[in-house]
């Protein structure tokens, strides 16, 4: 009897091991060769699968940014007054400087200017967070009415590009000595809150 070997790591298995890795060695330590040691597989198969190591970067990148926006759609759909889930979206934050999403990110952002295939790459990645804030901000305006002088998508391209221009700030080095970013993020939090409950529903849930 023939023993059949079970067949070879997927794509999605190298992917989790240089997510792995990401996270024990970071990204400027990053080796091709660690990441096909531990997904078991010779380093020919990621070449063969990704091509490079920036086209397996942005595959990790893909996959964590897949995650992570189901992780923040789930959030802001949750039945909370939304001062409550900005904050939250404050608190994921931290959970993703700690893991190297941001960083992996914000030097993707990097190589997207001189690179046009990677800038379209992460063009495609951070329109799904932009389409998700304007779905939030779209919901405040439906309870609240008009948002200032800004249309939804406005609010949620400043909102967005405040929070990846806070990333790039905080991986420069800034802390809080230099720069308030994070509670300067926060303070947003409350301008929400009080917008609720002037509005006199501030545990109301979100509109479907």
């Amino acid at each position: 009897m023939t023993i059949t070997e079970p067949p070879p790591p997927t794509r999605e298995a190298i992917v989790e091991a240089a997510r792995a890795r990401l996270l024990a060695d970071g990204h400027a330590r990053l080796s091709t060769r660690k990441v096909a040691d531990h997904a078991g597989v010779p380093v020919s198969q990621l070449h063969y699968h990704f091509g490079s190591k920036q086209g397996l970067l942005l595959a990790v990148l893909e996959a964590e940014n897949r995650r992570l926006l189901d992780r923040q759609s789930r959030m802001y759909s949750a039945e909370r007054p939304l001062w409550q889930r900005y904050e939250q979206a404050c608190d994921f934050l931290e959970e993703d400087l700690d893991s190297g999403y941001v960083r992996v990110l914000q030097e993707m952002i990097a190589e997207g200017w001189a690179n046009p295939d990677v800038g379209a790459a992460v063009r495609d990645l951070l329109r799904g967070w932009f389409s998700l804030l304007t779905d939030v901000a779209a919901e405040a305006e439906a309870r609240f009415g008009a948002l200032g002088p800004f249309t939804a998508a406005e609010v949620a391209t400043l909102i967005g590009t405040v929070f990846v221009g806070a990333e790039a700030m905080i991986l420069l080095g800034f802390d809080r000595d230099d720069l308030p970013l994070r509670s300067s993020l926060r303070r947003v939090g409350v301008l929400i809150r009080n917008l609720e409950e002037r509005g006199g529903d501030g545990d109301a849930s979100p509109t479907t």
